[in-house]
């Protein structure tokens, strides 16, 4: 430290009080000067420490390198079982919406399928109510039923049906019959689904025996022919929607079993 402005600070404190005006004012100057020097010394090392302290603070508090690793894998394993758990349910749905969609139509006839009839027992209640239902209404005007077919491009058979079209009364049984034939050079097992058109006679629509949603297996070159027996429920002689209805249409489309049907468009997806 410089003695010099201790000694002169001395002198001036000593001389304070013999010193004129002029020399008074420089002595009150040079404390303020000395003042204003020690408080911003003094502002310059509080906020040093301040910053010290901060950066002292900030460090003991950031996340340490192993903490946030762990961080990281809890998040990637997270995220990693809810990918798979979409895809396994997804694939699920796809293998389950067939059966789960062949259940629904079946029952309530919905989206042009016909229902199945009830029944299926020996003598017991639903066998009854099957057959006070096959009577044919004797004064009622026969329907037109048609049969169409078709296949995927990805399955190599012919599908027709045996003949072009039968007509039946409400209540009346009938049976037709399709012809299926593998025309590769391997075994193909298929698949085939149905619709009813117009879409207001599907329930009504009912179906005893039938070869749809049911694997077919064909051996190379084979031919088969398959059945199908229905009638069309009495019941629709008093729907008003039927009214004028005298033409009804069974399609039938055959898929290969390695290709999934998706009832939602009614398209294929190839696995």
């Amino acid at each position: 430290m410089n003695p010099i402005p201790q000694f002169s600070r001395r002198l001036l404190e000593r001389s304070s009080r013999w010193s004129c005006s002029s020399c008074q004012r420089a002595q009150a100057q040079w404390q303020q000067r000395a003042g204003a020097r020690r408080f911003v010394s003094h502002t310059s090392t509080k906020r040093a420490q301040q910053t010290t302290e901060s950066r002292t603070r900030a460090s003991a508090n950031a996340p340490r390198m192993d903490r946030m690793k762990e961080e990281y894998n809890k998040k990637n394993n997270s995220t990693m079982f809810y990918t798979i758990s979409i895809i396994l349910g997804t694939v699920a749905f796809s293998y389950g919406s067939v059966p789960m969609y062949k259940m629904i139509c079946q029952t309530t006839g919905w989206g042009g399928q016909p229902v199945r009839a009830h029944g299926g027992g020996f003598g017991g209640k639903e066998d009854e109510d099957l057959a006070s239902r096959l009577k044919p209404v004797k004064d009622a005007k026969r329907i037109r039923v048609t049969f169409s077919s078709s296949v995927s491009d990805v399955l190599p058979w012919k599908f027709t049906p045996q003949q072009r079209e039968v007509r039946v009364l409400p209540g009346e049984t009938a049976l037709a019959f399709y012809t299926a034939t593998n025309n590769s050079d391997q075994d193909i097992i298929g698949v085939a689904t149905y619709s009813v058109t117009p879409a207001q006679c599907a329930p009504y629509f009912s179906k005893i025996q039938c070869f749809c949603f049911e694997e077919q297996r064909l051996n190379a070159g084979e031919t088969v022919d398959m059945p199908v027996f229905f009638y069309l429920d009495p019941d629709l002689l008093n729907d008003l929607n039927m009214r004028g209805v005298e033409t009804v249409t069974l399609s039938y489309t055959f898929f290969s079993k390695l290709s999934v049907w998706n009832p939602a468009n009614r398209g294929v997806l190839t696995m």
